[in-house]
């Protein structure tokens, strides 16, 4: 079967961070498992533009930075710390890419664009943050950084504190023409990695927020920039499941989006895992007729794309 429907796949943290393995020499390894499951798909001869998260390693340059902050080498903010995990994120998987290629003797060219997610000034997420980022602390010591530093720290889940920052909804991928151009031209385009760099728009011009973007959001707002008929969003699981790890937990196959919002009324998805994604699903599919999009994961991601897969949850309207 060769087809030449244009695809984003939203790849999950586990397509490059394995057992927390955060060694670039681990996440290169599981990188390059990722790379030879997506040439499986290329080779059908989709057009292709690849989203990532960035979660963990972000995270670790945003130490990184701290560590070393100093007056000589100051520490660079969020913004700045995604745009490096981008790039990092971004080579490993464009090598790897290249290898598993040129391994099938397919002749394609990738490409890495540094992308910038434009979100509202107003949006209500800046007034009320959410999105934990960064190590753990006790009371005292996030106390005391609130004051030094004017950072917001609350308590996640028992483990202690962390800075919590805004996740605003992007609006638009900015570089999302130029995107489209190349996946038209037969690049394999790695992009909005981590979301998007979140950005504002002044009567300056642009300028850095400091926030973080929801990658399945950020790669809903790509497939709409570039016209896409599939999101294929990977995950660690093989399917939707309605009633999750419960005994009576049930696989979602072929599934609307009406049906869809009647789950989420029932709380049927988890907020911080599932529930983005089916959001992502329902406004991408809703967007134009003939549309649709599959939930997987990355073993089972090329047989999910064809309409009777055994694996997979596939959205239409």
């Amino acid at each position: 079967m060769v087809s030449d429907k244009k695809v984003v796949i939203a790849l999950g943290g586990n397509a490059i961070e394995v057992n927390n393995e955060a060694t670039a020499d681990a996440q290169q390894q599981a990188i390059a498992h990722t790379a030879q499951q997506l040439v499986r798909i290329i080779s059908e001869g989709y057009k292709i533009a690849i989203t990532h998260g960035n979660g963990p390693q972000v995270g670790n340059i945003l130490l990184q930075q701290r560590a070393a902050d100093s007056k000589k080498t100051p520490a660079m903010p969020i913004d700045v710390c995604g745009a490096m995990s981008q790039g990092m994120i971004g080579y490993w998987m464009i090598n790897a890419l290249d290898n598993a290629l040129a391994k099938a003797g397919i002749d394609k060219q990738t490409v890495n664009v540094i992308t910038r997610s434009l979100v509202s000034p107003n949006d209500d997420a800046f007034a009320h943050p959410v999105k934990p980022i960064g190590p753990f602390y006790t009371k005292e010591e996030a106390a005391k950084k609130m004051q030094q530093d004017q950072f917001l720290f609350k308590e996640d889940a028992g483990r202690g504190y962390r800075r919590v920052i805004a996740s605003p909804y992007p609006k638009q991928i900015i570089e999302s023409c130029a995107i489209c151009d190349l996946v038209n031209a037969g690049y394999i385009v790695v992009a909005v990695g981590g979301g998007g760099i979140p950005i504002i728009k002044k009567s300056d011009g642009y300028h850095g927020a400091e926030a973080v973007i929801d990658k399945d959001f950020g790669a809903k707002q790509l497939a709409d920039g570039i016209d896409a008929d599939i999101l294929l969003l990977l995950t660690a699981v093989d399917n939707v499941y309605l009633d999750y790890r419960m005994p009576q937990q049930e696989r979602l196959g072929r599934v609307s989006v009406d049906q869809l919002r009647h789950y989420i009324a029932e709380n049927q998805f988890a907020p911080g895992s599932m529930l983005p994604k089916i959001k992502a699903a329902i406004s991408f599919v809703s967007g134009r007729s003939g549309r649709k999009a599959v939930i997987t994961s990355l073993d089972h991601a090329q047989s999910a794309l064809h309409e009777g897969g055994a694996m997979g949850t596939t959205i239409t309207d």
